[in-house]
């Protein structure tokens, strides 16, 4: 059979929910092909976001999540030599990407957070992960998912130092919530953001 390629890694009007559709008869190879998949986000950010979706029904696949992660195959095989691109430039500038998406899971009422770290033009770290807490609201989501990008570029900015390639400081991160960057900008913690 000859099928057609998708443009996107999840179908945008499909919403997964656990314990809906048919149960597979092998769960095993569902939880072995997300595997793989989570194997490839290594070196294919693009679908990050889209694995760690599939990986929250390993315990108990059903086939509306085989369909989405054979989409997610169909969306890879549109362009299987699509690669990070590595720039051989000395530009040593470091910028960082954060979002989250308040209340994702339907069942937990956590939160996803990702974010996206750049040398020059080069990605060297990126991740898209349930947070491990319950934010009251999308401000306290947005800045978890700030303080876990912080923390990242921590990392980076020593490990760069210990291999001795320039790190320039300071370090650009850009959210696209203004509450959460007034909250990361003010030291003096208030009644609503105790908690946090």
């Amino acid at each position: 059979m000859d099928y057609n390629n998708f443009t996107s890694p999840l179908d945008p009007t499909v919403k997964l929910r656990a314990k809906e559709g048919e149960v597979l008869t092998d769960p095993t190879y569902y939880r072995k092909l997300v595997g793989k998949l989570n194997f490839l986000t290594n070196t294919r950010l693009d679908i990050a976001h889209s694995v760690q979706n599939l990986s929250h029904f390993m315990d108990d696949p059903r086939k509306p999540h085989l369909k989405a992660a054979f989409h997610l195959l169909r969306y890879l095989k549109g362009d299987p030599t699509l690669e990070i691109f590595m720039s051989k430039d000395a530009d040593y500038t470091n910028k960082a990407y954060c979002d989250s998406d308040w209340e994702t899971c339907p069942y937990s009422r956590k939160s996803v957070s990702g974010y996206l770290v750049l040398l020059g033009s080069s990605p060297v770290s990126w991740k898209s992960k349930k947070q491990d807490t319950i934010s009251l609201s999308s401000a306290e989501a947005e800045y978890r998912a700030i303080r876990k990008v912080v923390g990242e570029l921590v990392w980076l900015s020593r490990l760069f130092e210990e291999l001795t390639v320039p790190f320039p400081k300071p370090i650009t991160v850009l959210c696209d919530s203004q509450s959460a960057m007034h909250i990361a900008r003010n030291l003096v913690f208030h009644k609503r953001t105790k908690h946090i």
